[in-house]
């Protein structure tokens, strides 16, 4: 059963949803898995492109657009109108809504920060997920 796991930051900073996405696929890659970096649009996967370079110094995380690959797909995907080529270890999701290949994954990242809109939607998403038996947490995170 894929098990799916909120992280709630601290504020309403709207650019510490993209660092937490980096700061998790880090790790996940550390720890040898895939991983597929879910986002709403072209601009922001081209944002989370630019910013898997450089969010950590000295930090090297092979990935590429999934719209992009036309061989063998390095661990880290990131896409956003379609569902991923390939990758079945980790879905983080930047997206208001749960995608509908969500069962495809073994584990899910959800990403709230604390606009109105973001926690309304992430109720939404975790109502979505409770109901449908999933194992849940979260997780607080610390300024």
């Amino acid at each position: 059963m894929t098990r799916v796991d909120f992280y709630i930051l601290p504020d309403s900073d709207p650019a510490q949803r993209p660092q937490l996405a980096c700061k998790l696929a880090e790790k996940a890659y550390g720890q040898g898995l895939t991983v597929y970096v879910h986002t709403t649009t072209e601009a922001e996967a081209l944002h989370l492109d630019e910013l898997l370079w450089t969010f950590r110094h000295g930090s090297f995380l092979p990935h590429a657009l999934d719209s992009k690959v036309t061989d063998e797909p390095p661990p880290i995907l990131i896409g956003y109108d379609h569902e991923p080529s390939s990758h079945t270890d980790v879905l983080i999701n930047l997206t208001a809504e749960v995608p509908r290949f969500i069962a495809r994954f073994e584990r899910i990242a959800e990403l709230v920060d604390q606009r109105p809109e973001q926690l309304a939607q992430s109720r939404e998403r975790y109502r979505f997920y409770r109901e449908r038996g999933y194992e849940l947490n979260s997780h607080q995170l610390k300024r």
